[in-house]
């Protein structure tokens, strides 16, 4: 199986000078947990991820758990709201590791699991065509199963990956 049979190819994506406002928005209205952050052609430049907008919303929290018990969480809202307008080029990882559309499926999975990732972008070279999950991957590789043990015919089952 290979990473274009799976992938998600409708990918929500933000740009680098996007407001975290906006990353947090799409977050939450389409549960996901991460976007890919692209140019205006569509070149990929990074990701940002819910742990990236929690760690922007609350940069100091660690460290005042770690000093005392007793946090100022009402001082920590104040610069929740700071920071909903900051850029999203600020917080995002520029590292991104990437599969292309033609890789097997097995391949954009060690790469998730070696570096802890629940989705990645598929490129062809550095411009964005879809997005693999590693649930997308699951799906599949159920579906996959259920249709060999019990036929195309014998699989009633709506599991299959989005596109």
């Amino acid at each position: 199986m290979m990473v274009k049979d799976v992938m998600t190819t409708k990918v929500k994506t933000v740009k680098p000078s996007s407001a975290i406002r906006d990353v947090a928005t799409l977050l939450g209205f389409y549960h996901i947990s991460g976007l890919p952050v692209v140019t205006d052609d569509g070149t990929i430049v990074g990701v940002v991820s819910e742990k990236d907008v929690l760690r922007a919303m609350y940069p100091k929290i660690d460290d005042a758990i770690q000093i005392s018990q007793s946090v100022a969480f009402d001082d920590l809202e104040k610069e929740f709201h700071d920071v909903l307008d900051a850029r999203v080029s600020e917080f995002m990882t520029q590292h991104v590791f990437t599969v292309g559309p033609d890789d097997p499926i097995l391949r954009a999975v060690a790469v998730m699991i070696a570096h802890k990732i629940r989705r990645i972008p598929v490129a062809v070279g550095k411009r964005l065509v879809g997005i693999l999950s590693i649930g997308d991957v699951h799906k599949a590789v159920l579906k996959e199963t259920f249709d060999r043990k019990f036929g195309q015919e014998g699989a009633k089952t709506d599991l299959k990956p989005r596109r």
